[in-house]
């Protein structure tokens, strides 16, 4: 079956199942939001919320190199807001980060190589506890590791989970700092990725004792293809809300 397409069931009771596919996207409150950094820029945005529960943590989404077509609806993060408040019970917060363009609108401002992001990452940890969203975890993608590492161990973030680590713009000194913080990580590693891959990872990371390095056997930087997604968010709840682990490929209609 190709991807996107949707195959029905019949269950017990005459319920209908549907298979949660690439192009699923499972019900949620969402609404767009506006960041404002402590520089004077605005920030697009969007929150998606569980519909009829109180979300138990929620997910600060930081998006690839937007030089390199990086945004909030990046594929793993657009599928994490489509499915992991339904799921999982969490909330889920993307962004542009400055100067970067999706279909939800464009964020004020210039790339800054990841410096002047900085006020990005602070921006979107502020809207979050103003909002009393509980349970702040950021979720990096690649270039996204990297403002993580950099900026994002912030006393209101628990934790981070890390896809794809490039290590190139975070070095052993934001290591350093992110184990002196105690805070939780998780670093999810392609076998097959184009800039670290599990072995040169399990060592440069051994500088942050609480770092849990999850190799994934033939997945690449991108993490194209379903299989690859569905590992992803299920590492991603495992760790956030173990509860709600392992998750549902089907829905009911």
């Amino acid at each position: 079956m190709q991807e996107g397409t949707v195959k029905r069931s019949a269950r017990e009771g005459g319920n209908k199942m549907s298979d949660i596919r690439a192009s699923t996207i499972l019900p949620a409150r969402r609404e767009r939001v506006t960041l404002r950094t402590g520089d004077g820029l605005a920030l697009t945005g969007e929150l998606a919320l569980p519909l009829d529960q109180a979300p138990v943590a929620t997910l600060v989404c930081l998006h690839p190199l937007p030089t390199h077509g990086g945004m909030m609806d990046s594929h793993i993060l657009r599928k994490a807001s489509y499915r992991l408040p339904a799921l999982a019970g969490l909330a889920v917060l993307r962004f542009n980060t400055r100067g970067t363009a999706s279909v939800h609108g464009r964020s004020e401002g210039e790339f800054g190589e990841g410096e002047s992001e900085r006020h990005d990452v602070a921006a979107a940890i502020a809207w979050c506890a103003a909002a009393g969203l509980p349970r702040l975890w950021l979720l990096g993608w690649s270039f996204g590791t990297e403002l993580a590492l950099k900026w994002g161990a912030d006393p209101a973030v628990e934790g981070a989970v890390l896809l794809s680590p490039p290590l190139k713009r975070a070095g052993d000194e934001d290591l350093d700092s992110w184990a002196a913080s105690g805070k939780p990580l998780l670093v999810l590693v392609p076998e097959l990725d184009d800039y670290l891959r599990p072995d040169e990872a399990r060592r440069r990371f051994g500088r942050v004792p609480q770092a849990e390095i999850v190799a994934v056997e033939q997945a690449k930087h991108l993490w194209v293809g379903e299989p690859y997604v569905r590992i992803v968010l299920n590492e991603i709840v495992r760790r956030v809300n173990p509860a709600a682990w392992p998750l549902p490929t089907e829905w009911k209609d």
